[in-house]
């Protein structure tokens, strides 16, 4: 189905959200119609911000927001929708549109095949009443359906489209680029440069697959790295629980902007406890690029000061390789919690692939290692 034929029927000129691969048409033809525009379409932090953003929306409008998401971000909304939508609380409508990743029976990543399997439960839970959009709905099944949902919304209700893979289609083209030179996959093999022996905490997203073949491709093993492979924004909090329980090793984490500012409460957390053996970089590219380049709003920030506001001792901004080098090896040398900011460009490759261990081997062995592992330097002592 024609994205644009969706938005017809549904009628709403108000859209937020978190990018999705799945929805990808939807998310370029938004950006194409609207580009970034306050009036009607705000891409947010996080799932539950976005929930938030619509709920303003109607308060200030009467009207029926659309919140856009992957299916993981069900969790990130489920508090918004329960204790501030419901219509037993403020009775607040919106329409959900929903990319089902794990769908039962067809083959997805292993962080999505739980998420996939509760999908349409959370959202019965949530008291959502729901639709699946697939290859072969037509539009007067869709328009049907929304003719009943408009039923719904005006009880103060939610309603939901969850959509299969490939189930929309956009005709057009959305480019997205900025004007950072160095590519993300040079930056990450810099980091692994510079570490030697220590263990490193990567994001969600391409961040960790690169990560994963660049070791290979140095014909090391993969004890070293814990791939953050599902749970966004969450990388940094998983590296301060470890730091603190090992004060005599230094961790580094690699993180993005987009999963920075999805859960940007953790830079709080991780300052506030200040541990020494933190070296926190963030590579940002000003986009959710894993699922298809749309922007965040980390390209009109200052994470560097943001950074500082939360307690780290020391933050720089990077936007050389020379620079960053240099940043790397000074964080490798120095004991207090420390920030990069990495300015790098938006593109993969086209042929990287994905980790070929699983996730519970990738935890054994890296737990493993955690047990067994000495700086470098020490295996001579």
């Amino acid at each position: 189905m024609n994205v644009e034929n969706l938005l017809r029927i549904i009628g709403s000129d108000f859209y937020t959200g978190v990018p999705d691969s799945q929805l990808r048409a939807l998310c370029d033809y938004l950006m194409a119609r609207y580009g970034i525009d306050p009036k009607h379409h705000i891409i947010a932090a996080n799932e539950g911000n976005c929930t938030a953003l619509a709920a303003g929306y109607h308060l200030a409008t009467g009207k029926v927001p659309v919140v856009y998401m992957q299916n993981s971000g069900e969790g990130n909304i489920i508090n918004p929708v329960a204790s501030l939508m419901n219509d037993k609380v403020y009775a607040i409508p919106c329409v959900f549109i929903v990319g089902w990743r794990g769908e039962p029976g067809v083959h997805d990543e292993p962080q999505h095949i739980y998420q996939g399997e509760v999908t349409l439960r959370l959202l019965e839970d949530m008291d959502i009443a729901h639709f699946v959009i697939s290859k072969e709905t037509t539009e007067d099944a869709l328009a049907a359906k929304m003719a009943e949902f408009k039923g719904i919304l005006e009880t103060g209700k939610q309603v939901a489209f969850v959509v299969k893979k490939g189930a929309l289609a956009f005709d057009g083209q959305v480019k997205y680029e900025n004007s950072n030179a160095m590519v993300r996959e040079d930056i990450i093999r810099h980091i692994v440069e510079h570490t030697g022996n220590d263990p490193i905490v990567s994001t969600t997203g391409k961040a960790s697959r690169e990560l994963f073949e660049i070791r290979a491709a140095r014909g090391e093993g993969h004890e070293k790295d814990f791939l953050t492979v599902g749970s966004m924004g969450h990388a940094s909090s998983i590296a301060l629980g470890i730091a603190l329980q090992k004060p005599d090793k230094k961790i580094w984490i690699i993180d993005g902007d987009g999963a920075a500012l999805m859960h940007l409460g953790a830079m709080a957390v991780i300052g506030a406890n200040a541990p020494q053996n933190i070296v926190h970089i963030v590579i940002n590219n000003s986009a959710h690029e894993t699922v298809g380049g749309m922007p965040t709003v980390a390209g009109k920030i200052d994470i560097v000061e943001i950074a500082k506001g939360c307690g780290y001792p020391a933050a720089v901004s990077v936007d050389s390789f020379e620079q960053l080098d240099a940043a790397l090896e000074h964080a490798k040398n120095s004991h207090c919690l420390r920030l990069i900011e990495v300015k790098c460009s938006i593109g993969a490759r086209a042929d990287l692939g994905r980790p070929t261990t699983t996730a519970k081997e990738n935890k054994t062995h890296f737990m493993d290692f955690l047990v067994s592992w000495m700086p470098t330097g020490e295996e001579d002592k």
